[in-house]
């Protein structure tokens, strides 16, 4: 069920204009990012008639990133020049839907992708660990899809209301002769928590395990190559240092995008207010930040884009 805002609290043209702006250039440099993201991995894919584990992750949360931020600034663009079609019942159901489907899926692969590393990089004795390190490959495809099936499923129910209005006023939109409803709405508890909050919480606590446990073992391998340390530069322990803050840095945007989507979806602010625009604004740059230090930490990606800087930079010399 959705919220509007009062008229009082309307955008000015500036401000409409700004976020459209703000959202626009993450959308944009997001879809860039992941569109690059995609391109290698399919080339090595038709190429080699087959794709790592990893490049296959990538894909499909390249994919899904892609079709995540065209959706938000269609969404946007519609929300904010034709909003009396946006608010037909049907119309912001089907983007609400939309959206929810590639947000949880988006979370799912960035999982996996921080649970993949983790099992691959992370060196840890236990059995049931080292049989996951030789199984994880062959599972990966499985686990892909299984986390489509479940985002499709957490998804799809919000064509059903889930939440119980208490209060409905009516007031006139400006320059029309219609009028816009305002809602006020009281939460099912079990439906929030069962379809919104596990949806989120689910491959959030799975990603902060993994990407924890990761740095956790880096950290313990870089302080022994330390306490072996002859007094010259160390190549291995420069990219240890360098996994963990990359590491460290995934982790801190995948939580300010779980919290971000966490508190836009609960409805708990006005949909002017700045804090439901911060939330917006945040789901916006995430994938486009996360995907460009994917980049910059993958040494195929980043040989890639050094190749293609140089093609445009002899191209654009001609």
């Amino acid at each position: 069920m959705k919220t509007c805002g009062s008229p009082e609290n309307k955008l000015s043209p500036f401000w409409i204009t700004l976020v459209f702006t703000i959202i626009g250039a993450e959308c944009i440099i997001g879809i860039f990012a992941n569109g690059f993201i995609v391109a290698i991995n399919a080339a090595e894919w038709i190429q080699n008639k087959a794709v790592c584990t990893s490049g296959r992750i990538l894909l499909f949360l390249s994919v899904s990133r892609i079709a995540l931020q065209s959706f938000l600034m269609l969404e946007l663009t519609f929300s904010s020049t034709s909003p009396s079609f946006y608010n037909e019942d049907v119309v912001y159901d089907t983007f609400k839907v939309s959206f929810m489907f590639l947000n949880y899926c988006s979370l799912w692969f960035a999982a996996w992708l921080s649970f993949f590393y983790f099992v691959k990089i992370a060196d840890f004795s236990y059995p049931v660990f080292l049989k996951l390190k030789w199984r994880i490959s062959g599972l990966m495809p499985w686990l892909l899809w299984l986390s489509m099936l479940i985002s499709l499923g957490n998804s799809v129910v919000f064509f059903k209301d889930i939440y119980t209005v208490y209060s409905n006023n009516s007031f006139p939109i400006p320059s029309s002769n219609s009028t816009e409803k305002k809602y006020f709405t009281e939460t099912n508890v079990f439906n929030l928590v069962l379809f919104y909050y596990l949806g989120i919480l689910i491959p959030l606590i799975m990603f902060i395990l993994a990407a924890t446990l990761l740095i956790i073992s880096l950290k313990k391998h870089t302080l022994y190559m330390e306490s072996n340390a002859t007094g010259f530069r160390d190549p291995s322990m420069e990219a240890h240092m360098g996994a963990i803050k990359a590491t460290s840095y995934f982790l801190i945007l995948y939580v300010f995008n779980a919290i971000a989507l966490f508190l836009y979806m609960s409805n708990i602010f006005d949909i002017n207010s700045s804090w439901n625009i911060s939330c917006k604004i945040i789901m916006a740059a995430y994938p486009a930040g996360h995907s460009i230090l994917l980049i910059q930490d993958n040494p195929g990606l980043r040989r890639a884009l050094k190749r293609l800087q140089a093609r445009v930079h002899l191209y654009l010399k001609d």
